[in-house]
């Protein structure tokens, strides 16, 4: 992940990472009709993908009775991804469009990713993977989680899990990967808040 959408002279490409639960969902499409009132050409997308391999993640690993082993899950991500961005993704930033994904690469590393060598493999798998040019991740705790999802959708749903995700989530946020974005609190400032990390973004790139 070296070469950004940007660096290509394309659209722009950001991402919304949270644990399940966090409102990401929501905040991305707010986000991206908020951009589309401003005279953006703005598009959400999400992952897992509307494509064959998005199918295969939605039925077979999210909904299924347990757990996958989570070097076959991150295998199956990927290749989702790969598909995701050959077939939607670098169409749309070939056409000067800015792209909203509802999570990303730092959804297999928070979820995959949970050893060093685990965490080797994951990003080796997705090297091919455009880095975006900006990548936010709202923050909750996993006891907001258990209060927000009345009905469990993914056997990635428990606590533990969540958990453990939520830690890897944060040490990217550290490492610089992601900006951190308050997620306790109502919809509406969680979408503001996200969107003047976009309008930031977005007048320093096109003054460049």
């Amino acid at each position: 992940m070296e070469m950004t959408s940007r660096d290509k002279g394309r659209g722009v490409f950001i991402c919304i990472e949270g644990i399940d639960g966090s409102g990401k969902t929501t905040a991305a499409r707010r986000v991206v009709k908020a951009l589309i009132e401003k005279g953006y050409d703005a598009v959400y997308t999400a992952e897992p993908s509307k494509g064959v391999f998005g199918n295969i993640v939605k039925k077979s690993i999210l909904q299924g009775t347990k757990r996958f082993p989570k070097v076959l899950e991150a295998v199956v991500f990927a290749v989702d991804r790969l598909d995701h961005i050959e077939n939607e993704i670098k169409p749309q930033l070939e056409a000067g469009r800015i792209m909203v994904c509802d999570r990303y690469l730092y959804s297999s590393i928070a979820y995959q990713g949970t050893s060093r060598r685990m965490l080797k493999w994951v990003r080796e798998i997705n090297k091919h993977a455009i880095k975006p040019d900006l990548a936010i991740y709202i923050d909750v705790p996993p006891e907001v989680m258990v209060d927000r999802i009345k009905r469990k959708k993914s056997v990635m749903e428990t606590w533990e899990t969540q958990k453990r995700a939520r830690e890897a989530y944060l040490k990217q946020v550290r490492e610089g990967q992601l900006e951190i974005v308050e997620g306790n609190v109502s919809k509406n400032e969680v979408a503001q808040a996200i969107g003047h990390l976009i309008s930031d973004y977005l007048k320093k790139s096109y003054a460049n």
